[in-house]
């Protein structure tokens, strides 16, 4: 068929629709695509719920996973850590600290901070043996 297209001058679907991309994007800037992304979203989430999300989110990730390895998502983690930090004052990590602390408290029992506090106290004895400490 496309080369039936070829015969009679005409674009193929995927050539008129690259060829109309690359005069948009000629004759816009970041204002403009970040106006109509703004407007899609809206819609999306106007025409979706929840489960679409979680999703969509889900193939992201599983397609993210597939695709890179650990050293990419060490590097996200300390750019979004940096920009974290550049972003937020000493009382915001005291106010997630202590949100993450009573979620911790609420969905964990006693042995779990026996168990923590075992593994933490193993790695400080480790550590001190390494450094030549005792």
């Amino acid at each position: 068929m496309a080369n039936n297209n070829k015969k009679n001058n005409k674009m193929s679907l995927e050539e008129a629709g690259k060829k109309g991309g690359n005069t948009t994007a000629r004759n816009h800037d970041q204002e403009f695509y970040e106006d109509i992304g703004q407007k899609g979203g809206k819609t999306t989430a106007k025409n979706h719920d929840q489960e679409f999300y979680e999703d969509i989110g889900q193939k992201g990730g599983e397609s993210t996973a597939k695709n890179h390895d650990q050293e990419f998502y060490e590097d996200i983690g300390q750019k979004g850590g940096k920009t974290t930090a550049k972003n937020h004052d000493q009382e915001f990590y005291e106010d997630i600290g202590q949100k993450g602390g009573k979620t911790t408290a609420k969905n964990h029992d006693q042995e779990f901070y026996e168990d923590i506090g075992q593994k933490g106290g193993e790695a400080r004895s480790r550590q001190r043996k390494n450094n030549g400490n005792s």
